[in-house]
């Protein structure tokens, strides 16, 4: 009997999946859009039961049914979801409230604010790695604590999105190591065992899950389960984790010096070492491979960016798609012209993370004129996201760690002069792998390692083949300097008034 491995990403605007034949290869996707909700400024949110876990489903009996293969040809399964959210759920997994996403939701910066005093920042450094961010699930679960005490009060689990989903498979409470100890700190210590010690400020220890290896089994598909995605009760599931995780094992990044670009909703990036960095400017920890580590990051408006461009200033376009027309995007491109002549973009449209740190910065088109037209807006906005992109390489660069190999990957790489314009401003090559599925292909991978198909992490790797690679305009990349250099200014020069609004 042929063997088959599923894995199912859910993202911020859109659930994939893909059904990878036993050579690896992609030989099925599948893909659902689904909304966020935005309840009040600097919120955002899903429901976990109708978009995680009714897309995740849908996918799974859509691989399944589409491709004319058997359930019982599926011979693991692998998930990822949004990294770092909190969701809390009952004893029978029932979400209590809707899941409070990532790094761009920011309505914990009073909590953000209450443990850095009672810390200090010396404390804040010893227990987080980092000045707190909204990233930090910690800081989540304590705003729930604080603003909805009924909520807190009927809470069995603080789920992150994976943890939701592969309990919802198996009745299993786990979470991958290495999202635990990057996004749950300091709830988990570094051997991987919940801190008691520190949890009394935010949790019982009892609510947090067991920490595993991603690739370690989670357990297999429960009947209730199989009767809802259409799979085989006791098919292997394993632990999964996030989806920039998954992005960047699904283009072998599981050695040192490699840098992994994920152009989703946002911009999230990560760097592999070979050794622990520990430095207060960057976002440190372990990796999700075994014996490695990471640097990572993000911008929190790339695709929302450039969706937020096509929206307000290509509408005719998206009128024409939506009438049977061309892809609004593709068409955009068009649109382009060389330059955006002078007109620099802050992309920080929902705040900001890496390197500012700054959940209050709004977005800025600084320099307009009256030769700029929204195609100059356009090309300011891809530039924008690449400039940000470059402050945080540099950052990874002062730290000692060289960035031998750029990989980008996600939807954004469908747009070729943007790829060419991040190689540009970064002066490095950009290589595209052939299979640009993304993090749902790194799950299926995942999943072949974790059921004995694929014998570890380095066997993985060698499955994956370059496509295309962007070489940088010398030119250009000098050009870029200048514009460069007013974008590292710009921020600095206005965020007291961005504050102020």
């Amino acid at each position: 009997m042929a063997k088959y491995y599923i894995g199912i990403d859910i993202g911020s605007f859109e659930t994939k999946g893909v059904l990878m034949d036993d050579n690896c290869a992609p030989v099925h996707v599948c893909a659902v859009k689904h909304t966020m909700e935005t309840p009040a400024p600097g919120f955002f949110e899903h429901d976990a039961e109708a978009v995680w876990w009714h897309d995740f489903c849908a996918v799974a009996k859509a691989l399944v049914t589409e491709s004319g293969i058997t359930p019982q040809e599926v011979a693991g399964v692998g998930a990822s979801v949004l990294g770092c959210d909190c969701l809390p759920v009952d004893e029978q997994c029932r979400p209590l409230r809707k899941a409070i996403l990532y790094g761009i939701d920011a309505r914990c910066q009073e909590e953000m604010a209450w443990l850095t005093q009672h810390y200090g920042d010396a404390g804040v450094l010893e227990r987080f790695g980092h000045p707190i961010c909204s990233d930090d699930v910690a800081a989540k679960i304590l705003w729930v604590k604080n603003h909805e005490p009924e909520v807190y009060a009927k809470t069995y689990k603080f789920l992150t999105g994976s943890s939701y989903i592969t309990a919802k498979l198996t009745g299993n409470y786990v979470v991958d190591q290495f999202l635990a100890k990057a996004a749950f700190r300091p709830l988990y210590r570094e051997d991987g065992s919940v801190n008691k010690e520190e949890c009394s400020i935010f949790c019982r220890a009892d609510q947090l899950c067991e920490c595993r290896v991603v690739t370690d089994l989670a357990g297999r598909i429960t009947e209730q389960a199989a009767q809802e995605t259409g799979l085989c009760a006791g098919t292997p599931v394993i632990v999964g984790s996030g989806d920039s995780t998954s992005e960047a094992v699904s283009v072998g990044i599981v050695e040192p010096g490699e840098l992994m670009c994920q152009f989703g909703s946002s911009l999230f990036y990560y760097y592999c070492s070979g050794h622990p960095v520990n430095d207060p400017r960057v976002h440190a920890g372990n990796f999700t491979v075994p014996g490695t580590y990471s640097v990572s990051g993000g911008t929190n408006a790339a695709g929302t960016l450039t969706r937020w461009v096509r929206d307000t200033f290509f509408f005719d376009l998206l009128k024409a798609q939506n009438e049977g027309g061309p892809d609004a995007y593709a068409a955009m491109v068009s649109y382009l012209p060389d330059s955006s002549q002078g007109l620099v973009c802050l992309p920080y449209l929902a705040g900001e993370r890496m390197p500012i740190n700054d959940p209050k910065a709004k977005g800025v088109l600084f320099g307009l004129t009256l030769d700029h037209d929204r195609g100059h807006i356009y090309r300011a906005a891809l530039e924008g996201v690449a400039f940000s992109l470059a402050q945080n390489v540099r950052l990874i660069e002062e730290v000692g760690l060289p960035v031998d190999h750029i990989t980008a990957v996600g939807g954004g790489t469908k747009n070729n002069p943007w790829m060419q314009i991040v190689a540009d401003v970064l002066g490095k090559p950009v290589h595209v792998p052939a299979v640009t599925v993304g993090a749902s292909y790194g799950d299926a991978l995942m999943a072949a390692v974790g059921t004995g198909r694929l014998a570890d992490f380095k066997e993985l790797k060698a499955m994956i083949r370059p496509d295309r690679v962007y070489q940088v305009d010398q030119t250009r990349h000098q050009e870029y300097q200048k514009l460069l250099s007013v974008y590292d200014d710009l921020y600095p020069s206005v965020t007291e008034l961005m504050h102020r609004i």
